[in-house]
Parts: structure tokens; C-alpha cells; sequence
């Protein structure tokens, strides 16, 4: 499965040039993106492009960023850096990887940047860390150009270790291999290399930016709370740096700062969109964040909302319409617990990879409803469905893991369960939240210890059930359906300062307006007390 009232912007910071260098530079252009100091022995003309350039890349605005070093390049033909940044900007680091076409794109770029040559030391070691991650080896697998950047990347910050470019650079090439290996030894190297530099730089983006990538686990959401809350103040004419914040939001269970977040940044995303400055992926990831917010929140109808807006995405294909209407609308399923529509869902009509989470929702809302058999036969097509997610990614060099998916753990215990198996049913449940708990939780899944509590809680395993609530709470806080699972195992089981404590907790993360059911019979329960 996949796993994504505006809040008033102040401090706004222009771009600025840098100070003290050996080479001429002109005021740069008002912009809100944060405050950049890019060293390179550019013309005037030229530098207070390259600094817009590099506060684009830092908020992961690509195509504007390689624009604006495309800009650089024709105001200086000899700007070595303006072709660097234009194959840096080729590189999504942490969204997707390049194809074969794109590595030759930018390879391009550094080759010409080569050409033209660096003019410091600190120029020539960031086009040779392009140059490792575009190496013309076929051989190279995704993670080692990633290896081998980030370590060109380490020597940049070795001779430069107060520079915030260079800090932020090199901390997110940790982050990215953080997704690849070692996780969370990686992911403490960059927070203490970017939690000093961001004091010393509260108006740089990227230092605030690659913080919270790096915090952006259970355990480590605190320490990028700080960052969080200061990035949209930063670069709030990206609507990456408005939406990016509610990944730490989301972690903590902050609701309503998560959705502030997401509105504002749907809505900028769709004015860069039709300004034809970025693309309708932007508003699609923070509608996703948003949709799960609302649902965590008690607010359905507003969740439901965020469905029906798909059709109003600019740039929007067909294609991206329907994978996350599927998305949406299973999620709503399934959050819910809305198991006769979850097991009705309509198939969306895109590839069979991309029906995985429609047929994930669709085995559960049989499964949970009774009926076993129809349960059996989705999860025929959800095996085919993961399988072809996991072609795809082996086509496009992505290690894969084999045997069952903790996605067909999951399903799989609640068809045992129908089937009246219950105790097999909590042993292949729990060994998904086991794994789930190694490899790390969604922040924007169901976690499988949270369905372990609602198994048991209808074993009639009440102090059980409470029990791995608790658990499930810790690592995705304020989640509604733990909130509320947690009150009724504590209520059963007779736990009544639990109890009261819980729906307590629900009603004070729920807005009045919230209009789930479940709202009123928590306010009925504590009245009654």
C-alpha cells in the first residue's frame, strides 16, 4: 500500500548574496525562499540566479530549479556550476530515482561542467560528486551512485564543515542512504550535522528542509519539530516547504497543524501548477496527507472532500486521478471501518500495480464482514498486484524483497480469523506487527499492531487488546481508531481512569465539528462519568 484554515506565513527571508568572496556578485532578487549564500566564481549577473537556483533545489522544486540554472548558464556561458546544478536538479533525491535517459541528461551537464572547469577548489569537488553519482558505468547499481556521492559529498563538507550548503548537501545524501541502508545510524549522522548549522542558519532552507527527512521516524519526529514549524515560515513561495513540515505533524499526531499545512500547500502547489512551474504531483502529495489528517481528526465528510476535489487538480492525468481516487476512497474504507463498502470498492482503472491498495481494502472488508471466501479469491488478485509492483521495481533497479508482503500478513490473518481461526490468526497478525515494528511503520498506514488490538478486543481479550494499543499509540500517537480502540479494551476491560483518559485524548484531538459517530457515544461515556 502506499504510504501522504491556513497558518498565517511570517519572517519572510530574501535570497542573498554571499559576503567576502573573491568574486563579484549583485544583489539577488527578492524571493521567498529562504536566505542562500551560494559560493561560485560566477559573473554578477549570475549569482543571484545560482542562489535561487540552489533555494529551489533545496526545497526540492526541480523544474523551477533547473530553469533557474539554465538562466545562469545563458547569463554566463563560462558558469561552471550553472551546468552542475542543472544535473543536481535531474536528481530527485528521495522521491525517485533517474532513468536511463535521465543519467544521460545529466551526465551531460556534468561533462560540461567539467569542461568548463571549476574555479575554486569548492566548485570542482561538488562537479566531481555530480560526476561519481553520473558516472558512464552501466554496472552501477541505484545504491551505489548513492554510496558514491555521498561520499564525494562527505570530502566537500570535510573542507568546507561551515558551510551550510555544503552541510545541508551532504546531510540529505546520508538521508538518501538512510532509505537504502543502515537507517538509523545514517539518519543520527545528518541530525547532528544539520541541528548545529540550522541553529547558526534559522533562514536557511535547506537545513530545515533535510531535518525533518531526517527525523521523519517514530522515534526521531521530536527533533525535527523545531525545523518543522520554522520551514514554511522560511520558503513559503514553495509549496513543498508548506506541505513538508506535516511529516513530522503526521509522526507527532498534530492534527490540525498538519491540515493548516496541506491546505496551504495544495493551494500553492495548484497556482504553480497552472503558472506551468511545476506539476500536479506536488498537490496530489499534500492532498494525500491531507485526506489522512481529516481522518485522523474525526472530520469524514471534510476527508471525503478531498476525494471529490481530485477533479479540479491542474495537470492532473487520468491516470493520476484515478490511482488516487482508488487511494482515497479505499483509505476512507478502511479507516472507517466501513467493510461492506471496503469489500464493494470499485477497482480503479489503472495498471495492475497500481490496484494493489484498492484489492488490499477490498480482502479486508471481506474478510471483516464474513465473508471469507470472496476474501480468498481478492487476495488472489492482491498477490498478482504486489508481484507486479515488484517487477516494476526490479526493472527499475530497486532491490525487492521476497516472500509475503506485511500488506498479505496482514489480510491473511483477518481471513483466518473469518474463517474461525482465531488463534493462527493472532500468530501471523502479530508476526506482521513484529516486522512491521523492525522495518519501520507508515506514517500514513493502518499500523498491523493497532489491527491486533481490534482482533483481540474482539476475542473478547480486553486488557490484551489495551495492551498492544498502547504499543501501537506510541509509534503513530493520536491516531483516531487507536484513541478509540484504546477507550473501549480499557472501558471492557474495566479500566476506568484509562478509559476516561482516552476518550478524553480523542475528544481534545477532534475539532467540535468533528462529525464521526464514534465522537458521540466518547462525549455520552464521559457525561455518564
Amino acid at each position: 500500500m502506499k504510504s501522504f484554515a491556513r497558518a498565517a506565513l511570517v519572517g519572510i527571508v530574501a535570497l542573498s548574496p554571499p559576503s567576502e568572496l573573491p568574486f563579484e556578485h549583485a544583489p539577488a532578487a527578492e524571493a521567498q525562499l529562504g536566505s542562500v549564500n551560494f559560493s561560485t566564481s560566477c559573473t554578477t549577473k549570475t549569482q543571484s540566479t545560482m542562489n535561487e537556483g540552489v533555494a529551489l533545489l533545496h526545497s526540492f522544486q526541480y523544474q523551477q530549479a533547473e530553469a533557474a540554472f539554465g538562466r545562469a548558464a545563458e547569463q554566463d556561458p563560462e558558469c561552471a556550476m550553472a551546468d552542475w546544478g542543472r544535473a543536481i536538479s535531474l536528481y530527485h533525491e528521495l522521491w525517485d530515482f533517474p532513468d536511463d535517459g535521465t543519467l544521460a541528461k545529466g551526465r551531460g551537464f556534468v561533462e560540461q561542467a567539467q569542461k568548463l572547469g571549476g574555479k575554486t577548489q569548492l566548485e570542482r569537488d561538488y562537479i566531481s560528486a555530480a560526476a561519481a553519482f553520473y558516472a558512464a558505468n552501466e554496472k552501477l547499481t541505484h545504491t551505489s551512485r548513492i554510496e558514491f556521492y555521498s561520499r564525494a559529498m562527505a570530502q566537500v563538507y570535510r573542507d568546507s564543515p561551515q558551510d551550510p550548503d555544503a552541510a545541508a548537501f551532504y546531510a540529505l545524501s546520508l538521508v538518501s542512504l538512510a532509505y537504502d541502508e543502515d537507517e538509523l545510524p545514517n539518519r543520527h549522522k545528518a541530525i547532528a550535522i544539520l541541528e548545529p548549522m540550522f541553529e547558526q542558519h534559522p533562514d536557511h532552507p535547506g537545513l530545515a528542509h533535510y531535518l525533518i527527512h531526517a527525523a521523519d521516524t517514530p522515534e526521531l519526529a521530536p527533533q525535527g519539530l523545531a525545523a518543522a514549524r520554522a520551514y514554511a515560515k522560511i520558503a513559503p513561495d514553495s509549496s513543498h516547504a508548506l506541505h513538508m513540515p506535516s511529516h513530522i505533524f503526521t509522526r507527532l499526531g498534530l492534527w490540525q497543524e498538519s491540515i493548516d499545512s496541506n491546505v496551504a500547500a495544495a493551494a500553492a502547489a495548484a497556482k504553480a501548477t497552472r503558472a506551468q512551474q511545476a506539476d500536479a504531483s506536488y498537490q496530489l502529495h499534500a492532498m494525500d496527507f491531507l485526506n489522512y489528517a481529516y481522518l485522523q481528526s474525526g472530520q469524514e465528510a471534510k476527508a471525503r472532500e478531498v476525494l471529490r476535489d481530485l477533479r479540479t487538480v491542474p495537470g492532473a492525468s487520468a491516470d493520476d486521478m484515478a490511482d488516487h481516487a482508488g487511494w482515497f476512497a479505499s483509505r476512507d474504507a478502511l479507516e472507517l471501518h466501513r467493510w461492506r463498502d471496503a469489500a464493494a470498492l470499485e477497482i480503479p482503472n489503472v495498471k495492475l500495480s497500481g490496484q494493489a491498495s484498492t484489492y488490499f481494502v477490498r480482502v479486508m472488508g471481506a474478510a471483516r464482514s464474513g465473508d471469507p471466501k470472496g476474501a480468498r479469491r481478492d487476495l488472489k488478485k492482491l498477490e498478482e498486484a504486489t508481484s507486479a509492483e515488484r517487477r516494476e521495481s526490479k526493472r527499475a533497479g530497486y532491490d525487492t524483497s521476497s516472500g509475503r508482503s506485511i500488506d498479505e500478513l496482514e489480510v491473511e490473518a483477518w481471513i483466518e480469523f473469518a474463517e474461525g481461526r482465531g488463534d493462527q490468526a493472532l500468530k501471523t497478525l502479530r508476526a506482521a506487527a513484529d516486522r512491521q515494528d523492525a522495518e519501520g511503520v507508515d506514517s500514513l498506514a493502518m499500523p498491523a499492531r493497532e489491527m491486533l488490538g481490534d482482533m483481540l478486543l474482539e476475542l473478547k481479550r480486553s486488557p490484551d487488546a489495551l495492551r498492544e494499543y498502547r504499543a501501537s499509540l506510541k509509534e503513530s500517537p493520536n491516531r483516531f481508531d487507536g484513541l478509540w480502540g484504546a477507550a473501549q479494551a480499557a472501558q471492557s476491560a474495566g479500566d476506568l481512569r484509562a478509559a476516561k483518559e482516552y476518550y478524553t485524548k480523542l475528544l481534545n484531538v477532534c475539532p467540535v465539528a468533528a462529525d464521526r459517530p464514534e465522537l458521540e457515544e466518547a462525549r455520552g461515556y464521559l457525561a455518564a462519568k
